[in-house]
């Protein structure tokens, strides 16, 4: 039996070898001591498929396409190996349908292209058959290093992909798809500012290549450059402002700068174009919601499942409204729906969580546990986080982080007052204690603002990966002027958020990881950090799909670690720099909300306003999962939520430790 990962890698290279010499009996049986040891092995099971096929053996060859589908759906070559099966027993519609497919996970397969080409002709769909042969005609002039680059990163090879893109790019500087390709790469990295500069360069190249473009839309988005992103995809829709992609990327843009009445406008002009399309209905669910329009935003979802029920966003968008309640007919669609063959990794993710939430509003704990933990087990594969090295940066940050440093950068730093910094985890209260201070007349609500997670991503260098502890160190170093102009870099970036008026909120939940940061660079600051008991805000941030970041909240014990590495973390800021946050804790607020109220307000400097206490009549957008329940008063209903699910929490109480009982010391 072939065990070790090595074992079977040289197995797999065997049997292909054997593969390639037609001597199929070999090639099988080297597969078939890899499957024994691990069922799941992608390249194996594909092999053996392609084995089985070669054979003759079809059912044997259906059988492990569709083992291969259950642990990797969005396997293209998996696809195109089905539409290759198919085609040979005389199914050409099931056929085509499968080499589309192939072709939507993976675009670099030309011979599926090509098959589309041939099945389409004979069909007689002409025009779908010319496009199939615009895709085999652009891949045929691609260079084959261009092409490889293109299947690697469609197979999550993107560190191989990455290294062949840039060796042909030493070669071919101006090559703009080599450029866009390792653009993604740096993407898939969280390497931004390369890719930004990348994509830059190429569009400046061929500023009529769409592609470049929508993707460099899309990487100064995540970077918030929220006006170089609405500027682009102004650019886009002046050249034809009927073309619903361009429609709906200016309508993206426009939600992110907050102009929801214009985006819906769009979106709606997409929909007279393209009435079935769920990705937009979607999308314009998601602008309602923020609005706080959820009958709405309720419609425009259930409209998108009623054009494609396995429309995994849709399903999780309702669930986390919060405060919608699935039907038994919606809970049944979505079992049968994670049983079903071929769904997307990204979709089955949403319908677990979604599905989840679903259970649990219905009483059923243990199959909601059940949910919740597939929806985690599946999201942690598309992640690289660790607890080791979270607890590695939490330590650099108090080696470095210490009276000492901050005496020498006293007054340093731009003098801006405007900043209220609210930090935490996420689901602990960070957006109830945004929404009091954002009815407020001095205080301008925001969003979960990267700029301080970029400015410390920047610091960190490219080399974060060997060298994790510049940064903080490199705060040592750093002299006032570029405090300074650090600080007044983040007052100038943000103010396409505010509204006017003196102060502000950043709710970024993990800029509490860089305190530091922001005291040297804005020592007048306002921090708060909201803190809510430890199993009800892991649990809560366990059962939550993030739109990004947060991955130390797909595993029990991931986020008990980070739970109290983060009440450790507190413990040394309040040492090294006293007096300078406001520790608010979320179930004391639910208990006694003015007495909390004008505690906040206090240490911000802010008189009393009643309308704070009234932070649910607050018309205002709201992104984030907690949208729907900060427009309702306040409640009791959350705080013990998680006991329902006490007897799977064993983990998460070990991993939490002494934070268990000592998170409000």
């Amino acid at each position: 039996m072939t065990t070790t990962p090595d074992a079977q890698a040289a197995a797999v290279k065997q049997a292909q070898q054997a593969l390639m010499a037609g001597d199929f009996n070999a090639a099988a049986r080297q597969l078939d001591g890899v499957l024994a040891a691990e069922p799941g092995h992608v390249d194996a099971r594909y092999a053996a498929a392609v084995c089985a096929r070669y054979r003759k053996d079809y059912p044997a060859a259906q059988a492990h396409l569709t083992a291969l589908k259950r642990v990797a759906p969005e396997h293209g070559r998996a696809w195109q190996e089905e539409g290759h099966l198919l085609r040979e027993q005389g199914e050409a519609d099931a056929a085509l349908a499968a080499y589309q497919r192939a072709c939507r996970f993976n675009p670099a397969l030309i011979a599926s292209w090509r098959a589309q080409v041939e099945l389409l002709a004979a069909a007689g769909d002409v025009p779908a058959a010319a496009l199939a042969g615009a895709q085999v005609d652009r891949l045929s002039a691609l260079p084959k290093d261009v092409v490889a680059v293109t299947d690697l990163l469609a197979e999550g090879k993107v560190l191989k992909a990455e290294h062949l893109c840039r060796a042909f790019l030493q070669k071919h500087p101006r090559h703009v798809e080599a450029m866009r390709l390792l653009a993604d790469t740096g993407v898939r990295l969280g390497v931004l500012d390369d890719a930004d500069f990348l994509l830059e360069s190429a569009a400046e190249f061929e500023p009529d290549n769409i592609q470049v473009r929508l993707d460099y839309i899309q990487v100064l988005r995540k970077r918030q450059k929220f006006e170089a992103a609405l500027a682009q995809a102004q650019s886009l829709y002046e050249r034809d402002p009927e073309n619903p992609v361009f429609l709906s990327h200016l309508a993206i843009e426009l939600m992110q700068t907050g102009d929801y009445d214009r985006a819906l406008e769009l979106f709606d002009r997409v929909l007279a174009i393209l009435p079935d399309d769920p990705l937009v209905l979607t999308s314009r669910g998601h602008a309602l919601k923020t609005m706080g329009r959820q009958d709405e935003a309720v419609a425009s979802y259930r409209a998108a499942l009623d054009r494609k029920p396995d429309h995994g966003d849709a399903w999780y968008a309702l669930a986390n409204l919060k405060t919608y309640r699935f039907s038994a007919e919606d809970r049944s669609a979505m079992e049968a729906l994670q049983q079903a063959p071929g769904l997307p990794h990204q979709d089955q993710i949403h319908i677990g969580f979604a599905l989840g939430k679903a259970l649990e509003d219905a009483g059923d704990y243990e199959g909601a546990f059940e949910a919740y933990a597939r929806g985690n087990e599946l999201k942690r594969l598309q992640t690289r986080y660790t607890s080791d090295q979270m607890a590695e940066e939490f330590e650099a940050q108090k080696s470095v982080c210490t009276p000492a440093l901050f005496a020498s950068k006293a007054g340093m730093g731009a003098a801006a007052p405007d900043p209220i910094f609210i930090v935490g985890l996420p689901r602990a209260g960070s957006t109830l204690l945004e929404q009091i201070l954002a009815s407020h007349s001095q205080v301008d609500g925001t969003l979960e603002l990267p700029d301080i997670l970029s400015l410390a991503h920047r610091l960190r260098g490219r080399n974060k990966f060997t060298d994790r502890s510049r940064y903080p160190r490199i705060l040592e170093e750093l002299s006032g002027d570029q405090l300074r102009q650090m600080g007044e870099a983040y007052i100038e970036n943000t103010r396409i958020h505010r509204a006017g008026a003196a102060f502000f909120t950043d709710k970024m939940p993990n800029n509490f990881r860089h305190i530091g940061l922001i005291k040297l660079i804005l020592p007048n600051a306002k921090i708060i950090d909201a803190r809510r008991e430890p199993m009800a805000c892991c649990f809560s941030g366990f059962k939550q799909l993030f739109a990004e970041g947060q991955e130390f909240t797909y595993g029990l014990e991931e986020v008990g670690h980070y739970y109290r590495g983060y009440v450790e973390l507190m413990r040394h800021w309040d040492a090294v720099l006293p007096g300078e946050i406001l520790r608010v804790q979320y179930e004391d607020v639910v208990t006694d909300l003015e007495t909390q109220v004008r505690r906040i307000l206090d240490f911000c400097g802010l008189a009393f306003e009643p309308a704070c206490l009234d932070f649910h009549k607050t018309d205002r957008a709201v992104r984030t999962a907690s949208s729907e329940q900060v427009r309702q008063p306040i409640n009791r209903a959350g705080i013990e939520q998680w006991r329902h699910f006490d007897a799977h929490l064993n983990p998460l109480r070990e991993a939490l430790g002494p934070a268990l009982t000592g998170y409000r010391d």
